[in-house]
C-alpha cells in the first residue's frame, strides 16, 4: 500500500518532492508552492456535490482544502437526479446558492453550454499564480478535452471522473477453449460463439439488453466502425451503414452468445452472471471491477483479465462517459472557486480517489504513478487496461440535450433485435422517431 495520507497542512502540501510521492502526488509537492493558496483566505464558497463515491472523498478531505486555502466551503451532497433538478432550477434563476458544480458530461454538457451556466476557466489555466504547472490539458485524456470544452475551446470545467469502457474476461473459460484475447471485432465474435458451451453451460458474451441501458454497448461498437451516433454537423448517423453494421453485431453477440433473458439485463445483472463465472466475457464500464476480486462475492477472483476493447473494422474506440467539475458563472467568487476544482482533480485527490475505489481520474499522471499505483487493491492489469482505454477514448454518448430521449428510442430499436427485429429497419424507425426531438431540441 501507497504511505497512508493523514491531515496534510499548507506546510506539509507544500514539502519536499519525497514526501509528496508518499502522499501519491507523484513528485508534484514544489510546484504548488508557485501558486497563490492564501490569496482568498476567508473567502466562503458553496459547493454543489453528487451524492456518490467521489462526492464522498471530496467531503471527507474537504477541512485540508481549507487549511491549505484558508477558503471556507460549505458543500452539499444530494442524489443524483435530485442534484440534477436543484442545480437547473437554482442556475436557472441566476443566483444560485453555489459557486462550484458537480456535473455529469454525458448528460449535461450540451445543456450547460447553451445556457452559459459555467465561468470560462481558460485564462485561469494559463496563471501561474493560480494554477500549477502539473495541470495542464494534456494530461487529460483527449475525451476528457472534449467534455470540458465548448466549440469555441474555452474550458469551461475540469474532467473530473471517467468511466471507460472495457471487456471483462474469464481466463479460465478462454484456456478451456484455447482461445487469445480477442484483438478485433472479428475475433471477438469468433471467442464468444466459441465459449457458448450448453453442455458446459457457460455463454460466450453478455452486455446490457435492458432497453436505454444498452445504448452504450451499440456505441462501443459504433465507434470501432469510425462513426459517432451524432456527426460533428449535428447530423443523426443512427441509421447509417455503420450503424447497421454495429447494430447486427449488437444482435448477433447477444442473441448467439448471451445467456437466456439478456433483453432485461442492465449492468448489474451482468454483473451477476459474470461472478458466477459462467460467462467468457463482459463488456461494460471500469467502475464495475471491484466486486470481481472480492472473494465473499466473486467466483472468478484472481481468474479475471481486464481488456482494452478490440479493434472495429476502421477504428479502435473505449466508449467513455465521466463527470466534472466546475465554476457557476453567476459566482462571485470564481477564483477561490477555481482552486477548490483544482484540489478537487489535484493528484492527491486523484490518488485517493483511485485507491479507494471511487472512481478513476481523467489524468492519465495519477495513473501512471507507481506509489498511486501500488496503493491500489485492483490488479496491475486492471490499472494496464484503464490507462490503455484512455489512450483511445471516445465520447460514448452524443453530446445532445434529450440524451435521455436518444437511448429510450434508440434503445428500444435495440431491444427489438433481440426479439428478431431487422437491424436496418429497427435503426432507421427509432433515427425517424428521435430526429425531430433532436431538431427541436438545437432550436429552443
Amino acid at each position: 500500500m501507497a504511505a497512508k495520507v493523514g491531515s496534510v497542512t499548507r506546510r506539509t502540501f507544500l514539502a519536499s518532492t519525497a514526501a509528496a510521492a508518499a502522499y501519491g502526488l507523484g513528485g508534484v509537492g514544489p510546484a504548488f508552492a508557485e501558486v497563490n493558496w492564501k490569496k482568498y483566505a476567508g473567502t466562503k464558497i458553496g459547493v454543489n456535490l453528487v451524492k456518490s463515491p467521489r462526492g464522498e472523498v471530496l467531503q471527507k478531505y474537504e477541512k485540508e482544502f481549507t487549511d491549505l486555502t484558508g477558503i471556507q466551503v460549505s458543500s452539499e451532497q444530494t442524489p443524483e437526479q435530485q442534484q440534477r433538478q436543484k442545480a437547473v432550477i437554482e442556475l436557472n434563476s441566476g443566483s444560485p446558492s453555489f459557486d462550484v458544480v458537480h456535473l455529469s458530461y454525458h448528460v449535461q454538457k450540451r445543456q450547460f453550454e447553451k445556457a452559459g451556466w459555467l465561468a470560462d476557466i481558460s485564462g485561469f489555466m494559463k496563471n501561474p499564480e493560480l494554477t500549477d504547472p502539473s495541470l495542464t490539458e494534456s494530461d487529460f485524456s483527449q475525451a476528457g478535452l472534449l467534455y470540458a470544452k465548448n466549440q469555441q475551446g474555452q474550458m469551461l470545467s475540469l474532467p473530473f471522473s471517467v468511466d471507460y469502457w472495457m471487456i471483462y474476461w474469464n481466463k479460465d473459460l478462454f484456456a478451456k477453449k484455447g482461445l487469445a484475447y480477442p484483438q478485433t471485432f472479428e475475433e471477438m465474435v469468433v471467442a464468444a460463439e466459441a465459449l457458448a458451451d450448453a453442455k458446459e453451460g457457460t455463454y460466450g458474451f453478455v452486455a446490457r439488453g435492458l432497453k436505454n441501458a444498452n445504448v452504450p454497448v451499440w456505441t462501443s461498437f459504433l465507434l470501432g466502425y469510425g462513426v459517432d451516433p451524432v456527426d460533428a454537423n449535428g447530423k443523426l448517423m443512427t441509421d447509417s451503414p455503420e450503424a447497421i453494421e454495429a447494430a447486427k453485431l449488437y444482435q448477433r453477440l447477444l442473441t448467439k452468445a448471451a445467456p437466456q433473458g439478456v433483453a432485461g439485463f442492465n449492468w448489474s445483472e451482468c454483473q451477476s452472471a459474470f461472478l458466477q463465472g459462467k460467462v467468457g466475457m463482459w463488456l461494460d464500464g471500469v467502475g464495475f471491477a471491484p466486486p470481481l476480486e472480492d472473494p465473499e462475492k466473486s467466483r472468478v477472483v484472481g481468474k479475471v483479465g481486464y481488456g482494452v476493447m478490440p479493434k472495429g473494422p476502421k477504428a479502435q474506440a473505449s466508449a467513455t462517459f465521466g463527470d466534472g467539475i466546475g465554476v457557476t458563472a453567476a459566482s462571485k467568487n470564481k477564483e477561490a472557486a477555481y482552486l477548490y476544482c483544482q484540489w478537487a482533480v489535484s493528484k492527491l485527490m486523484g490518488a485517493r480517489l483511485l485507491q479507494a475505489g471511487g472512481g478513476v481520474p481523467f489524468r492519465q499522471s495519477i495513473l501512471d504513478d507507481p506509489e498511486t499505483r501500488k496503493g491500489v487493491k485492483m490488479p496491475p492489469q486492471w490499472i494496464d487496461a484503464v490507462v490503455g482505454s484512455g489512450k483511445i477514448s471516445k465520447l460514448g454518448l452524443p453530446v445532445i440535450q434529450p440524451v435521455t430521449e436518444f437511448r429510450d428510442i434508440i434503445g428500444i430499436g435495440l431491444t427489438n433485435l433481440l426479439a428478431g427485429g431487422d437491424p436496418a429497419t429497427e435503426m432507421k424507425k427509432a433515427t425517424e422517431q428521435f430526429k425531430p426531438i433532436l431538431e427541436r431540441s438545437e432550436k429552443a
